[in-house]
């Protein structure tokens, strides 16, 4: 795959993953369109391989900090928010052993 086709790919995803991440929340997802869009367009006449592939580094754990880290919340009282995680953010939760046990 060329890297104009990557870069590409990197810019779809990235918007999917803004609307997955701030879905129904409008002007978080306007933000961060605004803002992909600024990154990309700000760097559209890049012509360094290495550079190029730096950028595409960052956008690739931008992807995957949001993905994997964001949470909404929505504010329902005063002092109050009422957390929104998805799916793919749950895991089962393994306790900790302060003890380890013996391989048998």
């Amino acid at each position: 795959m060329g890297q104009e086709a990557k870069v590409l790919q990197l810019f779809k995803t990235l918007h999917r993953t803004r609307q997955q991440v701030f879905k129904n929340d409008a002007r978080a997802l306007e933000a961060a369109r605004i803002k992909i869009n600024e990154e990309f367009k700000s760097n559209k006449n890049e012509t360094s391989p290495k550079k190029i592939e730096e950028l595409m580094k960052v956008g690739s754990d931008v992807e995957l900090l949001l993905r994997t880290s964001v949470i909404q919340g929505i504010h329902t009282d005063h002092n109050t928010l009422q957390l929104v995680p998805r799916k793919d953010l749950l895991i089962e939760n393994v306790p900790y052993c302060d003890v380890p046990t013996p391989k048998q």
